[in-house]
């Protein structure tokens, strides 16, 4: 969980609505100490107190998956025209062409060819023409 990131949604969420932190643990049920902690990203929550204030915001707190699985990407995209939306939202088109292994076998970077080098690519397998994308900065992955 991203404390950080918890507690600046609540702070903003909760100005939007005009409450004070007394006045929003009123309305969620839960005690002041609370929504102090939520705020200060104390990191020892209890998830339905989270998911009470959550609720008021039309939000709940959930599993999700914290990255794309690299066998996902290795099965279904692998030499295949993609577009790749990274953490940071830039939208790589092209071509992922290998991956890369850590010491303990796992896929931790992707070698990647964009469309603008990819005839240039498969005329001469230039490593200039490859760009290295780390696995941990893809939000998104689709076919063109």
């Amino acid at each position: 969980m991203n404390y950080e990131a918890l507690s600046a949604f609540l702070k903003y969420h909760r100005k939007q609505a005009g409450l004070t932190q007394e006045e929003l643990a009123i309305k969620a049920g839960v005690g002041l100490a609370t929504i102090r902690d939520m705020e200060q990203g104390k990191q020892t929550l209890q998830i339905d107190s989270v998911n009470k204030v959550l609720a008021l915001f039309g939000y709940e707190m959930r599993p999700s998956r914290a990255a794309i699985d690299p066998y996902v990407i290795w099965k279904d995209y692998f030499n295949k025209a993609i577009v790749i939306t990274t953490k940071n939202r830039q939208e790589l088109f092209g071509i992922i062409i290998e991956e890369i292994r850590d010491a303990e076998n796992r896929i931790v970077k992707w070698k990647f060819v964009a469309n603008r080098n990819a005839i240039a690519w498969q005329k001469k397998r230039d490593a200039a023409l490859e760009e290295i994308i780390d696995h941990n900065d893809i939000d998104e992955i689709r076919t063109q």
